[in-house]
């Protein structure tokens, strides 16, 4: 019998870099420059105008389909 994995309940909840970054064992700077380059595909990064600095946008059905982490707001965490 194949084993199901049970689709979490998405809300579009922005899931923070900081939080990625934990959960994927990776610095936040590099999902930051990741999603910048558009190399990750769990996210955005939007540059402000006028501006070097970016507002990202993470959420959480991407996240969990790119890399398998979902946690709802609640805090419970599945992958």
């Amino acid at each position: 019998m194949s084993e199901q994995k049970n689709t979490p309940c998405f809300t579009g909840r922005n899931v923070p870099i900081s939080e990625i970054a934990k959960a994927s064992g990776k610095e936040p700077q590099f999902i930051r420059i990741g999603l910048q380059k558009g190399i990750l595909k769990f996210g955005y990064a939007l540059r402000k105008d006028n501006s070097s600095e970016y507002n990202y946008y993470c959420p959480d059905k991407q996240v969990w389909e790119q890399l398998g982490y979902f946690k709802d707001e609640a805090g419970d965490e599945n992958g």
